[in-house]
């Protein structure tokens, strides 16, 4: 029987008689970076990396919670008075479960968060606000976000975060497909 299935497998086109292998090599994907410039340098990268090892709990729930209301709403037959129930008790869960640990955050930990969230969910936090709440919350949050050095409205660039970027795919979270897609666009613009 194993004759059989190796003689069937028999490569007759042009005018070859046998057997063709065709192999191809599966290299794994090599990530080259640069050392360090100075002592410096290397504080502030690992110094990033505590903090978003630490804020990486509260960006997996927020991300969770995105895609779940997310999903209610695209949902076919639901009222907006059941939307808006839904995202008042989604609010309601994540509040009561991280918002004194969130007050313990520093700023720069809050701006990650901000820009983590708007990398995980590929939608910048002012238009999920507008979208999930209402735009006159959008615009109070953005105003505070602007008074504290951040801005809410921003799309997340990550050829501007090469640490960041280099931090999240060391602790594997890869960039998500929207912005793949950006990012390489914009890399072969620049060549």
């Amino acid at each position: 029987m194993i004759i059989a299935m190796l003689l069937s497998t028999r490569s007759f086109g042009q005018g070859n008689v046998g057997l063709q292998v065709d192999t191809i090599y599966m290299l794994p994907e090599v990530k080259v970076t640069a050392q360090f410039l100075n002592d410096t340098d290397r504080y502030r990268y690992n110094q990033m990396k505590f903090y978003v090892t630490t804020i990486l709990p509260y960006l997996d729930a927020a991300t969770k919670v995105f895609k779940e209301i997310n999903a209610k709403v695209n949902e076919e037959g639901v009222s907006r008075k059941e939307r808006k129930q839904f995202v008042h008790s989604r609010e309601e869960e994540m509040r009561s479960s991280f918002e004194e640990k969130v007050k313990q955050l520093n700023v720069t930990q809050g701006t990650l968060l901000v820009k983590l969230i708007a990398r995980q969910t590929e939608v910048n936090l002012y238009n999920i606000l507008q979208e999930f709440k209402n735009p006159l919350t959008a615009v109070k949050w953005q105003a505070w976000a602007r008074l504290n050095g951040m801005n809410l409205d921003r799309k997340y660039q990550p050829d501007e975060e090469k640490d960041l970027e280099n931090i999240m795919e060391e602790l594997g979270y890869p960039l998500p497909p929207g912005y793949r897609y950006d990012y390489l666009r914009r890399k072969n613009a620049k060549s």
